[in-house]
């Protein structure tokens, strides 16, 4: 996390894009293979595990509703 990672430059490229103070880009299967990317300050980073835990539940949940788990 500390490092740019193989998906860094896309990364960038969407948080300029949208101008936003944080990006997360999570890639699978993608050219480069699969990987994740994070652009982000201090203040919002400290967010993120919690974010990401609700994110997947959210997933989670959609799919046992879908029968898919």
């Amino acid at each position: 996390m500390n490092n740019p990672g193989k998906y860094d430059d896309i990364c960038t490229m969407a948080r300029e894009a949208t101008q936003a103070d944080g990006v997360v880009l999570i890639v699978m299967n993608g050219i480069k293979g699969g990987g994740f990317s994070v652009q982000a300050p201090p203040e919002i980073l400290i967010y993120l595990p919690s974010m990401l835990t609700y994110i997947a539940k959210e997933i989670q949940e959609d799919l046992v509703k879908k029968g898919l788990t």
